[in-house]
């Protein structure tokens, strides 16, 4: 198929013409095999192409030679933040349940999550009608569902704008201005969900903003974007900024939540997580980090029986 030893996830979404969820989902039920390095994982080529061969011929599509003993369960962490990386990383030490990370923004992971994908789905979902975070969204797409709503964290999204902040943009109003281009996420992420709430809200045709079409798919790239002057502004979080090494205009304090589908599959997965989220250890190496509020995390915001 390819000369290339190995594919990113995001490679082989596009190649297969499926979700990243979906891709995990195999990937945890030891249909497609797959390797990490570092923070990425990888998909053999030959592995792929033995796949592909498998289902054309009707064969057994179960590739793994080595499959997951019966004990070690694998789970999908959905989200970007790096403190889900930590949250996998205590899951791991205190469980026997090994963590994988999709990077899919909330909007869309929560949509795969009501398809049956994703076991633990970050969310920071804005709804401009009531000024709510995230259970607006969960109680119209989660249709029948009973979940768990936990926090794991609030921080402060806003604009992130070049050093000095020489356009002085402050306010939602001023993207509309001709002097300012944007750089904006991907459908489905919670960033794009709040500039096109706040542009709904605020009765900004999203026609009238330049550079609207152009998007990034990760905070990181948002906060590089205009630290290289492709744009004057985006979307993002305070410690992308920190991060690239830009200013950062805060405008609203997001709260980050958890959502866990209840079953009886889940019934341990959720006890775990409430006890990381819940010990001073995990509490304080995400305080470490910075810019992070911690006063309501482990708190359940919303559960259905």
């Amino acid at each position: 198929m390819s000369k290339e030893l190995s594919y990113t996830i995001e490679e082989v979404s596009q190649l297969l013409k499926v979700s990243k969820l979906t891709l995990y989902d195999m990937v945890k039920k030891g249909e497609l095999p797959a390797f990490r390095v570092g923070r990425q994982m990888r998909i053999d080529a030959k592995d792929l192409e033995t796949y592909i061969q498998n289902h054309k011929t009707n064969q057994n599509p179960s590739l793994s030679a080595n499959p997951q003993p019966k004990s070690l369960q694998t789970i999908v962490i959905s989200g970007q933040d790096l403190v889900l990386d930590i949250l996998g990383k205590y899951i791991e030490k205190h469980s026997t349940y090994q963590s994988l990370r999709s990077f899919t923004g909330s909007l869309n992971s929560l949509i795969s999550m009501y398809h049956g994908e994703g076991d633990i789905v970050s969310l920071h979902l804005f709804d401009g009608d009531t000024g709510e975070y995230n259970l607006p969204y969960i109680k119209k797409i989660l249709v029948g569902d009973p979940f768990i709503l936990i926090n794991l964290l609030s921080r402060k999204a806003g604009f992130h704008v070049k050093k000095g902040n020489p356009l002085q943009i402050t306010h939602w109003t001023d993207l509309k201005r001709n002097d300012v281009k944007i750089v904006n996420r991907e459908r489905g992420s919670g960033a794009r969900v709040l500039l096109d709430e706040q542009l709904r809200i605020n009765e900004i045709p999203s026609r009238n903003i330049k550079g609207y079409e152009d998007e990034v798919t990760n905070h990181l790239s948002v906060a590089s974007a205009v630290s290289a002057g492709i744009a004057d502004v985006g979307v993002g979080i305070e410690k992308a900024a920190k991060i690239v090494g830009i200013d950062f205009v805060p405008l609203i304090t997001e709260r980050y939540d958890l959502i866990i589908r209840k079953n009886a599959k889940t019934e341990g997965l959720i006890n775990t997580v409430k006890t990381i989220l819940s010990s001073s250890p995990f509490i304080s190496e995400v305080n470490a980090l910075g810019d992070y509020d911690t006063s309501m995390t482990g708190r359940i915001m919303y559960e259905t029986y």
